[in-house]
């Protein structure tokens, strides 16, 4: 089993079987991200705004996405958002998806650099065994 959450975060992350559990005993909050029906950057923004809870006036682009990520105010000190689907996305969209973890990445070291936390796990399809 993978233990990620006993160590800092480190980029993408393979994310470990029963994650929201183990998220849970080490206190991290889980935002789920889901990948599967996203086509363009519309409906990117609109996954990712419905995975982190935002209100309507999140403003859709990198810029406010990295504001959400790296502010206290909105998200907890130890958050895992788990990004499912993400490998296929990857596949269909390496354009969007390179914009996506740069912005993701930026905001795991400016997260580091305020003592908290930020894990980015990439969710393996429950039907590949080798995940577990």
């Amino acid at each position: 089993m993978i233990q990620v959450f006993n160590e800092p975060p480190q980029g993408l992350q393979a994310a470990p079987h029963e994650p929201r559990i183990l998220a849970a005993g080490h206190q991290i909050g889980v935002r789920e991200i889901k990948f599967g029906e996203v086509h363009d950057k519309g409906g990117l923004m609109l996954a990712l705004g419905a995975g982190l809870a935002l209100p309507g006036a999140f403003g859709r682009n990198w810029d406010a996405l990295y504001d959400v990520l790296t502010d206290p105010d909105r998200t907890p000190p130890r958050l895992a958002l788990l990004l499912c689907d993400y490998a296929d996305f990857r596949r269909r969209h390496p354009h969007l998806s390179q914009e996506l973890e740069a912005t993701l990445l930026d905001a795991q070291r400016s997260a580091a650099g305020q003592d908290r936390a930020l894990w980015l796990l990439l969710e393996e399809p429950e039907s590949d065994p080798t995940a577990w």
